[in-house]
């Protein structure tokens, strides 16, 4: 098997992929991760995933690169990591008792022969009813600076949910392992 790797710096798609017990090492691309004119929030975030494994291409010659990103989209526009208290506090009322739509890409490169596979996994979220001071207690708690649409779904963040559906769970969390799975077995990675 060639040697696998993470092209990202995150501590949650870390440890959800460390549950397929497969050796591998992370290192973080460095990419402009701008927005382009008109493009929609699935092929933003499948381009993303593959230039992330791209950027480590030459690199990590011989190995198997996994890059991934996710967006948030409420009323088909996107929400991004709210980085403060103020702007995470918004994106939370204004989600309230909505639907919020996840949308993952996932990229593996074969950093050997240049086959790239790319997809994008989608995840809805129904939010529930949310009040400032239910918002805040989360935001204090939490803390979820870091995560699209201020989510933390691995944390105290499923406390929002009324309900969730879609084809797998951890796309939520930034790391589709059912789908990369499936990328693996083609590449002729033997899971378990």
């Amino acid at each position: 098997m060639l040697p696998l790797l993470l092209a990202s710096s995150s501590v949650y798609r870390r440890e959800l992929l460390s549950r397929l017990h497969l050796p591998f090492t992370c290192s973080s691309p460095d990419i402009d991760e701008s927005h382009a004119a008109n493009e929609s929030a699935t092929d933003l975030v499948k381009r993303l995933a593959e230039q992330k494994a791209r950027a480590l291409a030459a690199s990590h010659p011989g190995h198997l690169i996994i890059g991934s990103d996710q967006v948030a989209a409420l009323e088909g526009r996107i929400i991004g990591k709210p980085h403060t208290f103020e702007n995470a506090r918004e994106q939370l009322l204004a989600a309230s008792g909505k639907r919020v739509s996840f949308l993952t890409g996932l990229a593996l490169l074969n950093s050997e022969t240049g086959h790239c596979q790319v997809d994008c996994i989608p995840f809805t979220v129904h939010m529930r009813e949310l009040d400032a001071a239910r918002i805040e207690r989360y935001l204090r708690i939490e803390q979820p600076y870091d995560c699209a649409g201020s989510f933390k779904a691995e944390g105290l963040g499923v406390s929002l949910f009324q309900s969730t559906e879609g084809p797998d769970a951890t796309s939520l969390v930034g790391l589709p392992l059912i789908r990369l799975v499936d990328m693996l077995l083609s590449e002729g990675v033997q899971i378990p």
